[in-house]
């Protein structure tokens, strides 16, 4: 199924349903949900950039996941995506609680999620569900533990490729598990991806603004981020403004490798084509950050040189109108489109003048073309003396992906008043 086959619905009315004591779910209509995590989901790939477990799936085995969330609540619920599979997927066991170190979770936290009151669920080929809420006081860039166990074989799984977070499996149904002692398996070297998980929304807290979108490739995933510590920039961006005063839910949706213009095998479905699900079918969305193109140009997100090799040529003007695009949807759906200039890559892999100089057409465009709703300067940020290249000590040492002090210089450059809708 291809991604503009794949039409999740939008998870934006102020609905749910509420576990009865002694019943099933009624419906409340007064509940507000915010997105308080997400990631963009992708098709497994024969030929990923590193490990991962997605070609081969899952069988009777539990996954432990651990994501951060940007809001807080006293309820909770989580959406799961079988949006690139092929057959149903029978999820045996599902549970969420806070994390206490690792795989382990703190056990008076520990909470059954249902799934219209079952503890099991199928979710069809190609679509996605959202789990019953549940009880569960959160506090804004805590850490939560979504824990799901597959007893039947999954097939490829749906997931993201690098989430610079560790990911816990172990053999047999342990998701009702407090301690780690059967999660001995994780994938090296490290880098972590998320399976099938999609999303973690919260409600009952206090009320709070729309929600922020960063949308891109491997920077905005955060690729060279440190591995378990939340540090990419639109963690810093979220911390920003909550120390401002100002908090408000901020969603990644960045894929590495992707492209703006072009599918890839290993960098997902183009960003023109993921708008849509990745972006506006977010909870409450109202302002996004856009910074996409520099795959496009740099050509090199297949280690075999072959992707995207018979596109036509990428030119700046196919970008602009790539980002035209995303303009166009945004105020479609009353979405604030804050453009975000392409960062130097001068000194990586797959660097030419002529990208460059594409790279510098676009950057043009966006600081005067005007079209955007706010533009933040991400290029000067990493390059304040505009020599082409990221500053020493920026950047992980392969000249393309900021370190944990260049994604804080990036989310130090969004002006926090350009986010308000």
């Amino acid at each position: 199924m291809s991604s503009s086959e794949y039409r999740p619905a939008l998870l934006t009315p102020a609905t749910h349903r509420r576990p009865v004591e002694g019943g099933r779910p009624v419906t409340d209509t007064r509940t507000v949900w915010h997105g308080a995590w997400t990631t963009p989901v992708m098709r497994p790939s024969g030929a990923p950039w590193f490990e991962t477990w997605a070609e081969r799936g899952f069988a009777d085995q539990s996954l432990r996941q651990i994501v951060r969330v940007n809001t807080g609540g006293t309820e909770i619920r989580i959406r799961l995506s079988n949006a690139y599979g092929t057959t149903p997927l029978h999820l045996a066991g599902a549970g969420i609680g806070r994390t206490a170190s690792g795989a382990a979770v703190r056990p008076d936290t520990m909470r059954t999620l249902r799934f219209d009151g079952s503890p099991s669920t199928t979710v069809p080929a190609g679509g996605r569900v959202v789990s019953d809420p549940v009880a569960l006081p959160t506090d804004p860039r805590e850490q939560l533990t979504v824990t799901l166990y597959f007893e039947a074989a999954t097939g490829p799984a749906t997931y993201h490729q690098v989430s610079m977070t560790t990911t816990y499996r172990a053999a047999g149904d342990h998701h009702r598990d407090a301690d780690a002692t059967a999660y001995t398996d994780k994938v090296e070297p490290g880098f972590g991806s998320w399976y099938y998980l999609e999303g973690v929304e919260t409600s009952g807290g206090r009320p709070l603004p729309h929600a922020v979108v960063a949308f891109g490739d491997s920077i905005t995933d955060g690729f060279g981020a440190t591995v378990d510590g939340d540090d990419r920039y639109p963690d810093v961006l979220a911390e920003r403004l909550i120390a401002a005063g100002r908090p408000r839910p901020v969603l990644n949706a960045g894929i590495g490798s992707n492209r703006l213009l072009t599918d890839s095998p290993l960098g997902g479905d183009a960003g023109v084509s993921r708008f849509a699900r990745d972006v506006l079918g977010q909870p409450r969305v109202g302002t996004v950050i856009v910074l996409m193109g520099v795959n496009d140009i740099q050509g090199t997100d297949d280690p075999t040189g072959d992707a995207g090799r018979d596109d036509p040529p990428v030119t700046a003007r196919r970008l602009i109108d790539g980002h035209r695009a995303l303009i166009r949807a945004s105020r479609a759906r009353g979405v604030r489109a804050v453009g975000a200039t392409l960062t130097p890559y001068r000194g990586a892999a797959g660097w030419s003048a002529a990208g460059e100089a594409i790279r510098a057409e676009v950057n043009e465009w966006l600081r005067s073309g005007g079209e955007y709703d706010a533009v933040v300067d991400f290029a000067r940020a990493l390059d304040p003396d505009g020599t082409g290249r990221i500053r020493d000590g920026l950047h992980i040492g392969d000249h393309l992906h900021p370190g944990p002090a260049g994604y804080r210089a990036m989310a130090e450059a969004v002006d926090l008043a350009a986010l308000e809708r």
